[in-house]
């Protein structure tokens, strides 16, 4: 497969024939994550890191790995998970963040497009070459962001060819202007401003097709009213964003959130931040007919991470099903 790289082609999206089978066409759901082989939080990249001095930002690799496994194992008992072939020698402290690797297009009538991230991130820039090895021996047809794009973590689908797409920290604007002309797609864009927030799927979630968890007070009117003509608005506050109620992940009926409020000290602020947070997310799990698992992925919070961080969709099949 050919893989286009930084320029505004013109050509295309080829066609694939209706005997090729892939994860994205499967009827069940399936992910990418990465082994955290070469997990570190060497170099800060992000404010939550530069807030932590290098020793508190030393990975446990043994807690990290037992961490992750309980999610693989969780995640790989409902759904497909392809593991992301990539040595601890490569060097890449954030591989493990799949979301930030790139996007499957859902709405591509092939179902078989995905774009990657052309990273914004020093530490992270090398990623892409990972990807294209992946999804080109998958058989996908492999697009590279002409601008700086940072995956599916800018990048949330609600139906059809609408999408939700965050710019202006880690992204830019021309990114989505690139896919919307490139794949026929309408994208609502965010602009993303708070350096604690620098990513879409700390602002946005879809719970369904048609319901949105979004922290309202970092949008613009005209941002909010352009969701609203797509999906219901679930407002959640600045704080919960900021404990992470949005980097979730839905699984069936299920909803995946981090939480190590077990390693927390009752009465302290943080752990009354997270006990909020996920009493808030347990609401609107019980209001729209789900239920919630929390992990413990304390280790990666070291790298500014959350759960939807390690998880990369490679197809959006939980959203087909309406449970209420």
């Amino acid at each position: 497969m050919k893989t286009e790289q930084a320029v505004r082609p013109e050509v295309e999206t080829p066609s694939v024939t209706a005997s090729e089978l892939n994860p994205t066409r499967l009827d069940k759901p399936a992910f990418l994550l990465n082994f955290p082989f070469s997990l570190s939080a060497g170099e800060a990249n992000n404010i939550w890191m530069e807030e932590l001095s290098a020793e508190k930002r030393r990975i446990d690799l043994s807690k990290a790995v037992k961490q992750f496994m309980e999610l693989y194992h969780f995640v790989a008992g409902e759904a497909l998970v392809y593991l992301l072939p990539a040595p601890a020698s490569c060097g890449l402290q954030d591989l493990v963040f799949t979301a930030n690797l790139g996007v499957v297009l859902e709405h591509a009538p092939d179902r078989n497009t995905v774009v990657l991230s052309n990273f914004t991130s020093a530490p992270r820039v090398r990623e892409t070459e990972y990807g294209i090895a992946f999804f080109e021996a998958m058989g996908y047809h492999v697009y590279v962001a002409p601008e700086k794009f940072e995956g599916e973590a800018e990048l949330k689908h609600l139906h059809e060819n609408v999408y939700i797409g965050g710019y202006g920290i880690r992204t830019q604007k021309q990114a989505h202007e690139w896919m919307e002309d490139k794949f026929r797609m309408e994208t609502i864009k965010v602009h993303m401003q708070d350096p604690y927030l620098y990513h879409l799927d700390c602002l946005v979630f879809p719970v369904t097709r048609d319901v949105v968890m979004v922290c309202t007070e970092l949008l613009e009117k005209e941002e909010i009213a352009a969701i609203e003509r797509h999906a219901e608005i679930v407002d959640v506050s600045y704080d919960d964003a900021c404990s992470g109620i949005n980097n979730s992940v839905r699984l069936g009926n299920l909803i995946l959130n981090s939480s190590h409020i077990q390693e927390l000290k009752a009465g302290t602020e943080d752990y009354d931040l997270e006990l909020a947070k996920n009493r808030r997310l347990e609401d609107i799990g019980v209001k729209y007919g789900f239920e919630i698992a929390f992990f413990n992925l304390s280790e990666y919070h070291k790298s500014g991470a959350l759960l939807s961080c390690l998880v990369m969709h490679l197809n959006r099949n939980s959203y087909e099903y309406t449970l209420l």
